[in-house]
């Protein structure tokens, strides 16, 4: 018998692109750091906070943390309110009665005000509050590692749904151009004329700021920069052999648009969705750090900025939130330049 030919397996477009990024190695870690923490972030009351795991009181078991409000009464605490669950740990160990508390590794919330701490705030850092507490005795760390998720989530949601508007527009007004293309550009740029930061200070005084209002507010100016990039992209590809065809076998418009085109026009989308991340996180910064942004109880990096300038001789409420947003912007800049390279053309050319 003949022997078989050896049948030389291809590697696709985008296995070349993802082995290209993973030789980037401090964009490829830093993704996996990125995104193994910002995950990690959703189960911080498990980790940090000061709601109880569990607690045993009188025979009954009960987890704060996950089930109805419970009052401090309740669980034999004398005080009106909310359980301090620190001291009714200590309370449970003195009395030895076989209750007990179990709190998080870290226990103390983002927004709790440690006012049982000898002295004024703000507090320095110590083997108990690890970056120390504010000016109104919060934790610092608490505050830091809920201000990453808040600052992350903000971003996302206002980059995806950002992109996922102006893609939509800028495909459109690409694929069909002509009288349709120069009206709508004209509306865009009339909206763009509008100034972002005096709206946001006429509805701040209207309306209480709260996450989704701003990222509601930042998405309706933010959707148009991806917008002109999609667009030209998308009058270069059209005029390709594969849309012709695909024009010629009956294909719908949605289905050349959204199948045909836009496969192919991902490349200035992927590129700048890191950068536009970081845009995102530092306009939060700078909204809450002006007094336009999330309520002063937020845990947010911009309102913990804002103390720290208030309070510039303790130098952890400056340097806390600051180490925190520079590395959090290094590494989604070092994910933007892996991608940027994974995508570049040139690589895979075919011309040398």
């Amino acid at each position: 018998m003949a022997n078989k030919p050896n049948l030389v397996v291809g590697t696709s477009l985008n296995a070349k692109r993802w082995r290209k990024f993973k030789s980037m190695k401090r964009g490829y870690w830093s993704l996996l750091i990125f995104f193994s923490t910002y995950l990690l972030s959703f189960g911080l009351p498990l980790v940090v906070g000061n709601q109880a795991l569990v607690v045993k009181h009188q025979g009954e078991y009960h987890f704060p943390l996950f089930t109805s409000y419970i009052s401090a009464q309740e669980l034999g605490q004398n005080r009106i309110g909310d359980p301090n669950y620190r001291n009714l740990k200590a309370q449970y160990q003195a009395e030895g009665k076989g209750d007990f508390v179990i709190m998080p590794a870290y226990p103390y919330g983002p927004k709790e005000s440690l006012l049982e701490l000898p002295g004024t705030p703000p507090h320095r850092p110590g083997g108990i509050h690890w970056l120390g507490t504010d000016d109104r005795a919060r934790d610092v760390l608490s505050r830091l590692v809920y201000g990453y998720r808040v600052s992350i989530s903000f971003a996302l949601v206002v980059t995806i749904f950002s992109y996922l508007i102006g893609v939509t527009v800028g495909g459109l007004l690409g694929y069909y151009g002509g009288t349709f293309d120069i009206l709508v550009q004209r509306l865009v740029e009339l909206w763009s004329a509008v100034p972002f930061l005096f709206m946001i200070m006429i509805i701040v005084t209207l309306v209480k700021p709260s996450f989704w209002l701003l990222a509601v507010l930042m998405i309706m100016w933010g959707w148009m920069g991806i917008t002109r990039y999609v667009r030209g992209e998308f009058y270069r590809e059209k005029t390709k052999d594969y849309v012709q065809a695909a024009v010629s076998m009956g294909a719908s418009d949605r289905r050349i648009i959204f199948k045909h085109i836009l496969p192919n026009s991902l490349t200035p989308i992927i590129s700048f969705g890191p950068f536009a991340v970081v845009g995102n996180i530092g306009a939060l910064v700078s909204l809450d750090y002006l007094g336009f942004g999330l309520p002063p109880e937020e845990p947010s990096w911009g309102n913990m900025v804002k103390v720290g300038m208030a309070n510039i001789t303790d130098w952890w409420l400056v340097l806390a939130p600051e180490a925190a947003f520079f590395l959090t912007l290094l590494m989604v800049v070092f994910i933007g330049e892996g991608i940027r390279e994974a995508f570049d053309p040139k690589v895979y050319s075919r011309l040398r």
